[in-house]
């Protein structure tokens, strides 16, 4: 086992020996996101930028969806599902020079579990009772009751570790043990990274820098692919502009899978989402099929819950409530409207994300058929986060949840959905409590059916993953089974 081990470790230097070094790569994603760390805000927009290249945790998830190791070189689950023991990897040092130890796991696990701490999704950790250091180098964590979660929720980006007590500072100035390091944020332009020299992967990253661009314009992008001024657009190309490139033998297009549901989310505390024949007749006045063929050209798959078909247990719910306008009318005229009393509400559209913006220009415009007047309002990115997705002061949205594996958060009765469903919370229990694993498949499935028949949102479709660039970049991810713009084997072959 040793040698073999051995072999593999000597093949994967030569192959990183053998990939071309140096270079810097600049990429265009969409959105500037309103800090730094993860684990102060859920902005996708971060993890896109930083998850395993400059931030990592004790795993992580590879290219395939896969845990698999990162600060920890292994890990092992009692019997009981209750203790888990991390035996982390040695010599790892941190961008500051400091080393990792185990002490800065359990520093970020106790803040992570503590809800008044600021962390992110502090629920994912609230069945850890203790994290305990048992040396340098392994660390224990013990369990309240089983979770089937556990190790899922820590390759989370909202798992990753910084140094011991450094909280504040890692909002504008993330360090990690990551391949890069960062080097700058220019405000309304981009993020800087540079390789870092003393990563413990030996011939890793291929690249010396790393340049993340905030670029929403879909044109502008292009554009600037062409110029040269970028050579990546790292996701959300648009469909038009994805079959212009494929016949450029400049450039080159890669698709693939993601977890993003295009989800337009219905505030159901507030009129008139608090009916749900209204929102059983939205369900029924939308054609998912012909936004997928005409707005988006073929590109994505219709879902009818919150679900990706590309993760495990998905039920296919698309047809749940097949397109109907009649019966949406039927629906509407039960809650009290319609013609001499229409459904109003206010649409609200996140300025950066062309997908959604289409997506919800289109369904106003469906939804105006059968005599609703959707009145869309675009607002920036920091508005829809601080309004819709903290405040929840909104009627009806839509945006993209790309997380993976996350519908644990309808089971939070204070997520801007506000979908408050004791029998979905239960449900949601019962999953992660269940140790059978077949088992713990049929309650997900009975969550996404419920999710169905609540009708909480409108799902339209998973988005693909779209990506474009110049043809000397290779080694991109063709997939995102979690948000990331992984750069750490990315070469420029020139």
């Amino acid at each position: 086992m040793k040698k073999r081990l051995a072999w593999f470790l000597l093949l994967g230097l030569c192959l990183a020996l053998a990939q071309p070094k140096g270079g810097e790569l600049r990429v265009a994603i969409l959105a500037e996101p309103p800090v730094l760390d993860p684990t102060a805000s859920t902005s996708q927009e971060i993890p896109r930028m930083l998850y395993d290249n400059v931030l990592q945790g004790l795993v992580k998830f590879n290219e395939k969806g896969e845990i698999v190791p990162a600060l920890a070189e292994r890990w092992q689950g009692s019997p009981s599902s209750l203790t888990w023991t991390f035996y982390l990897r040695r010599g790892v040092r941190f961008h500051n020079g400091a080393p990792f130890t185990a002490e800065d796991v359990v520093f970020k696990f106790n803040r992570a579990r503590d809800p008044k701490s600021g962390h992110t999704h502090p629920e994912y950790y609230r069945d850890i009772q203790s994290v305990e250091a048992k040396d340098p180098y392994t660390v224990v964590f013990r369990l309240r009751q089983p979770n089937q979660d556990f190790l899922f929720n820590l390759a989370r980006p909202d798992s990753v570790i910084g140094p011991k007590g450094r909280v504040e500072e890692q909002k504008t100035q993330p360090i990690g043990t990551g391949p890069f390091r960062f080097v700058a944020w220019e405000r309304g332009v981009g993020v800087r990274l540079e390789r870092f020299e003393g990563y413990y992967e030996p011939g890793l990253p291929y690249l010396d820098r790393v340049f993340f661009r905030f670029l929403p314009d879909p044109n502008a992008q292009l554009a600037a692919l062409r110029a040269g001024d970028i050579q990546v657009i790292g996701l959300g190309v648009s469909p038009e502009n994805a079959l212009v490139l494929q016949r450029d033998p400049n450039f080159k297009v890669i698709t693939g899978f993601t977890t993003t549901e295009i989800t337009v989310g219905m505030n159901n505390s507030r009129p008139p989402f608090i009916d749900i024949r209204v929102r059983r007749a939205i369900q029924h006045a939308v054609d998912k099929k012909t936004l997928v063929e005409g707005v988006m050209l073929g590109f994505g798959t219709p879902i009818g819950s919150h679900r990706s078909p590309g993760e495990s247990c998905y039920e296919d719910l698309s047809g749940y409530y097949p397109y109907d306008p009649a019966k949406a009318r039927a629906l509407l005229q039960e809650a009290g409207y319609g013609p001499n009393n229409p459904l109003r509400f206010t649409f609200t559209l996140a300025a950066p994300y062309p997908y959604e913006r289409r997506l919800g220009e289109a369904i106003a415009a469906q939804l105006s058929q059968i005599g609703v007047q959707a009145r869309l309002e675009v607002v920036e990115w920091a508005t829809w986060l601080s309004r819709v997705f903290r405040g929840a002061d909104y009627q009806m949205t839509i945006i993209g949840h790309s997380e993976p594996h996350d519908i644990g958060i309808y089971a939070n009765p204070n997520y801007y959905f506000r979908y408050d469903s004791p029998r979905f919370r239960d449900l949601y229990t019962r999953y992660l409590r269940t140790p059978d694993p077949k088992r713990a498949c049929e309650i997900m499935k009975e969550m996404q059916r419920l999710l169905a028949q609540d009708a909480v949102n409108l799902w339209v479709m998973n988005a693909p993953y779209i990506a474009a660039m110049r043809k000397e970049v290779m080694g991109w991810w063709q997939n995102q089974p979690t948000p990331s713009l992984n750069v750490t084997r990315v070469y420029l072959n020139r």
